[in-house]
């Protein structure tokens, strides 16, 4: 009886010695990652590519996907890109990709938000003046009551949007002296 304990003993201890490490399909996660990861890098503009500072060859793989133009050529060309990026430290990669991502999207929610403004503003919603009066409160009130009435004027008369567009210059201009 106690021979059989101290094989099941051992047969416990050779399976916690065991690393086999990550399995297959971790390991195909893994890679479609950072597959996913080139693409996104693809997506961005050539100063934002050019400022994750990559190593020379993903720099040129990634200069030479953005050429390609047939689809099984830029598919083989991504899946370069995931190779490539195995092989070097691609957590600060990602990083960099994630913080130029969450600028775009802090871009398009303030534009989003300007644009709400400036049209409660020419349909006189007084609460939306108010509001950028409390977040600006050096705003030049004259200035933007002006800036309201012409674009009010304008949309009433159905006229081209000049004074609607100087409106959002003027919100955009206040938005970033806040910045």
């Amino acid at each position: 009886m106690k021979n059989t304990n101290s094989t099941s003993n051992n047969v416990e201890t050779d399976e916690e010695e065991l690393d086999l490490g990550p399995s297959k399909s971790q390991v195909k996660r893994d890679c479609q990652n950072l597959i996913d990861l080139g693409e996104e890098i693809l997506k961005l503009k050539k100063e934002e590519i050019l400022s994750l500072d990559l190593p020379d060859e993903l720099e040129e793989a990634v200069t030479t996907a953005l050429k390609i133009k047939s689809r099984s050529g830029l598919k083989r060309q991504r899946q370069y890109i995931g190779k490539l990026l195995r092989s070097v430290a691609n957590e600060d990669i990602e990083s960099k990709v994630r913080k130029i991502q969450h600028r775009h999207d802090t871009n398009t929610a303030q534009f989003k938000r300007l644009e709400k403004w400036r049209d409660n503003l020419i349909e006189n919603d007084k609460n939306t003046l108010n509001e950028i009066i409390s977040r600006h409160p050096e705003v030049d009130r004259q200035h933007i009551n002006q800036l309201i009435r012409a674009a009010h004027k304008e949309k009433q008369s159905e006229k081209p949007p000049a004074a609607s567009r100087k409106l959002f210059k003027y919100l955009s201009e206040l938005e970033d002296s806040i910045s």
